[in-house]
């Protein structure tokens, strides 16, 4: 495998995390590793060159996904597609200022999940 062909999962509830683990493998990418906090995040996103971060917005700790997000993007410059289940709209706001490639609200649908990921592959390879 090559250069940003791995995916960052962050997310803190345990079984989601399996799930969408078990997902990405199905789809064909291999997961560089998983994340419940966001400082754990950050310091995964640095360490490899994920093509992706899959990110949950509630996580464990003070920070929140949108705060990890806006960290790694400015440390790294990998995209980020958030996963939420909320509907706020200060958190939606919050989220969206952040530039995200997509936002998926949980449940995500595993062939949206795989639509979003094909073309932020796609893109990455047309750079």
């Amino acid at each position: 495998m090559g250069l940003k062909d791995c995916v960052l999962i962050v997310e803190d509830d345990d079984l989601l995390q399996e799930s969408l683990w078990n997902l990405l493998e199905e789809l064909g990418y291999t997961v560089c590793g998983a994340a419940d906090t966001a400082d754990k995040a950050v310091a995964l996103a640095t360490r490899h060159d994920a093509m992706v971060v899959l990110m949950d917005v509630r996580l464990r700790g003070n920070r929140d996904g949108i705060d990890a997000a806006r960290e790694i993007h400015k440390r790294t410059g990998t995209p980020i597609v958030f996963l939420t289940g909320s509907n706020d709209t200060t958190t939606l706001w919050r989220i969206y200022q952040e530039h995200p490639a997509a936002v998926l609200i949980k449940p995500a649908d595993p062939h949206q999940l795989e639509s979003v990921l094909s073309e932020i592959e796609k893109n990455l390879h047309t750079e």
